[in-house]
């Protein structure tokens, strides 16, 4: 069997169909494995998943996540509930890749819609691959070997308490911050990408302050120019499943006060991103 597959955008992005996630063959998980690689987002619309079918389906591909700070399906500890509404205004609108404060960070992100608003709310994804094959000759050479720092502590959105102000009584749980490559190989494809994001990344190992901040602010404006990116418009009861390696993501926060809740898992590396 082949996937029923249509590209959303020129350069990432697919909608698969004729598929119900809950109920696929290890043959085709393995080829919508090596579609997500090419395509970067994959879209499955129609589709009808209790917590339970979402964290099944999301361990073959590996371990989960557990977030230490945001809240957790009831039933499942893997799962985070993003939910907002008229009395708290979306907050995951900030440029991110998933969890790279870890020492393992997320390689997939696997997303479910539960309830979409009428107008708003959707997510744009950029393409760290071809942002960083946009860079001239110079900058590759610039930042190939250089390393980041990536701290929970320093997350931050324009709707939101930074964590070391807002979740300061936390600081004993959270993860210490870590080192990651500013730009990253794919462990499949061979690739390389841009891997700081404004969220996480809090400043470029081995500069001054002065060098960091005015590099991390090059890099963090080349990955928003748009023809890098691309942005779906959600449907209830669609999944998302995105591969964290090669792209980031933000969520847009112009639907308050309209309800939008949606479930993510966490896929994590098998080791460290290099």
């Amino acid at each position: 069997m082949s996937l029923n597959l249509q590209r959303v955008h020129p350069l990432l992005g697919a909608r698969i169909s004729d598929i119900d996630l809950a109920d696929v063959s290890d043959a085709t998980l393995a080829q919508i494995e090596a579609a997500l690689v090419t395509h970067k987002v994959l879209f499955f619309e129609d589709q009808h998943w209790s917590a339970e079918q979402q964290k099944a389906f999301a361990e073959r591909f590996g371990e989960l996540h557990v977030h230490p700070v945001y809240e957790a399906d009831p039933a499942v500890r893997e799962l985070v509930v993003f939910a907002y509404d008229e009395t708290k205004k979306g907050a995951n609108d900030t440029w991110h890749a998933d969890v790279t404060f870890a020492d393992r960070p997320s390689k997939l992100g696997i997303l479910y819609a539960q309830e979409i608003p009428e107008l708003g709310g959707d997510t744009l994804w950029v393409d760290t691959e071809a942002a960083y094959g946009a860079l001239s000759a110079p900058l590759k050479t610039l930042f190939d070997g250089l390393s980041a720092v990536h701290d929970i502590r320093h997350a931050r959105s324009p709707n939101a308490q930074p964590y070391s102000e807002a979740l300061r009584h936390l600081n004993r749980v959270l993860p210490p911050p870590i080192l990651h490559p500013v730009i990253r190989t794919h462990p499949v494809s061979g690739n390389k990408s841009i891997y700081v994001n404004r969220a996480f990344t809090s400043q470029i190992a081995d500069l001054s302050w002065v060098e960091s901040e005015q590099l991390l602010t090059l890099l963090l404006q080349h990955l928003q120019i748009p023809e890098f990116q691309m942005r779906w418009a959600w449907k209830k009861n669609t999944v998302a499943i995105w591969d964290n390696r090669s792209t980031q993501h933000l969520a847009v926060a112009d639907y308050f006060p309209a309800r939008r809740q949606v479930r993510r898992a966490a896929v994590l590396e098998e080791g460290r991103p290099v």
